[in-house]
């Protein structure tokens, strides 16, 4: 993607004027993104972006900056102009001779080599098959994106590394009406694989559950409010923990000390029950990489280990700044941004009880299918997180359907009140959005119980 030399030269500049260390991310990524409402496209757009990222350290000090032109003049001035905010001493020992090996993730068919109209039919299988799910259904929008990302990474701790990352997924939306009463049902599909992707799973079956999503929720009624044990279930209600506590663990907010579990390694902060994965390394889940935007091989990081905290999501800065080693959890969206810890996968893992048990053994409570979007202050843990599909559970049983729930509590609170964990580990797929930008995430968990949650309803 670019020569040796030139990242040699960019290295040499940056370590000659007072870097300690220098990185190169060079970017060349390719998208399509199309959107349709009702069969009908309403936007259709492939692109390429390219372009590159320098940054530099001396001790804790960091600067950044990029550009999409990648002649050595140009890449040389902004090396210059960077290295000059530093000021510290020349150090030119380096060498570009450290193996890295990807994790690989297989894609056999590249979104390149399939025709726009083809994508277009995915889209319209979608369609057709949740508009035909039932009478109330009143509109059905399906988007598909494909992404082909293609990057080099080198620093002057010897890595010269290239990853290509294919991304497949469909978006679709569905609203029911029930008189005046509106309501949608969601689902997204998405996985670190080419358009294969589509031939491995059901659209149509995909399609149908947004759609008996949306009815449910537009014949339900208002959820009550108060305090009482709620059960989670598996896939992408995980999102709950990626942001109640997932946020609050990587080290852009730990090091600086703002973070509720900042200097607590080795403390007990869960229930024995608990045990927090974050891995970026699941063969072609959609929040993987071959290797994190730092340059180094994604692997398996353990957060918290039966109730215990046992690792942060580290980055190369704020590694400097804790005197720990990174875990692979640098991330950025592109080239324009500098990189820092960020979620890849994030899960509970699974427990030994089943579906079955944690119902069952709920007199009452409220059982919460689907969370549709929620946010957290990383210094407190505290959190609300909204339901796009929740149940009353009455009796040890699942009854009627309710709408308009949100939960509310504190991330280290939750973590000690689950009480049940299931044996059916799921993981759904989601965008984060924080420092670094946009990013692919994968947030999972088996069904879980918390024993006693703020439930916020209408009743």
């Amino acid at each position: 993607m670019i020569n040796k030399s030139i990242v040699e030269d960019i290295f040499h500049q940056a370590l000659s004027l007072g870097g300690d260390f220098a990185e190169v991310f060079l970017e060349d990524n390719f998208t399509t993104e199309l959107a349709t409402v009702d069969g009908k496209i309403e936007r259709g757009m492939s692109g390429r972006d390219y372009g590159i990222g320098i940054r530099i350290f001396s001790g804790l000090r960091s600067v950044y900056g990029y550009s999409n032109k990648t002649d050595i003049k140009t890449l040389l001035d902004l090396t210059r102009k960077l290295s000059l905010a530093l000021k510290g001493q020349a150090n030119l020992d380096f060498s570009l001779n450290k193996e890295v090996s990807p994790v690989l993730h297989p894609a056999s068919i590249l979104p390149s080599t399939v025709d726009f109209s083809k994508k277009i039919d995915f889209t319209r299988r979608a369609f057709s098959a949740a508009r035909a799910f039932d009478p109330m259904i009143s509109q059905v929008t399906v988007n598909h994106l494909d992404q082909e990302q293609n990057v080099l990474i080198a620093n002057t701790e010897g890595v010269f590394v290239e990853d290509r990352r294919i991304r497949t997924r469909m978006l679709i939306s569905v609203a029911a009406q029930n008189g005046k009463v509106i309501e949608t049902g969601y689902i997204g599909p998405g996985a670190l694989k080419g358009l294969e992707f589509y031939d491995e799973i059901s659209i149509e079956d995909y399609a149908r559950e947004a759609a008996r999503n949306a009815k449910v929720m537009a014949l339900a009624d208002y959820c009550p409010s108060g305090n009482m044990p709620v059960v989670v279930d598996n896939g992408f209600g995980g999102l709950m923990f990626h942001e109640a506590c997932g946020h609050s663990l990587e080290a852009s907010s730990v090091a600086k000390g703002i973070s509720v579990f900042s200097n607590r390694l080795g403390e007990k902060v869960a229930s024995d029950l608990v045990t927090l994965v974050d891995d970026g390394s699941i063969i072609n889940s959609w929040g993987s990489l071959g290797v994190d935007d730092e340059g180094m091989r994604t692997q398996k990081n353990y957060l918290i280990e039966a109730g215990i905290l046992k690792s942060y999501m580290i980055d190369k800065l704020n590694a400097r700044r804790m005197g720990l080693e990174p875990t692979a959890s640098g991330r950025r969206q592109n080239y324009r941004f500098a990189p820092t810890s960020r979620m890849t996968n994030t899960y509970i893992d699974n427990g030994d009880s089943t579906r079955e048990e944690i119902i069952s053994s709920t007199e009452r409570g409220l059982f919460a299918k689907n969370i549709s979007a929620g946010s957290v202050n990383p210094a407190t843990g505290d959190f609300n997180f909204s339901l796009s599909e929740a149940y009353l559970i009455e009796d040890g049983k699942i009854t009627k359907p309710v709408k308009g729930a949100t939960l509310i509590g504190n991330g280290a609170q939750i973590l000690r009140d689950v009480d049940m964990v299931a044996d059916n580990l799921k993981i759904g797929q989601g965008y984060c959005y924080a420092g670094s930008g946009a990013l692919f995430i994968g947030a999972g968990q088996p069904t879980i119980r918390v024993r006693s949650m703020t439930v916020g309803g209408r009743k």
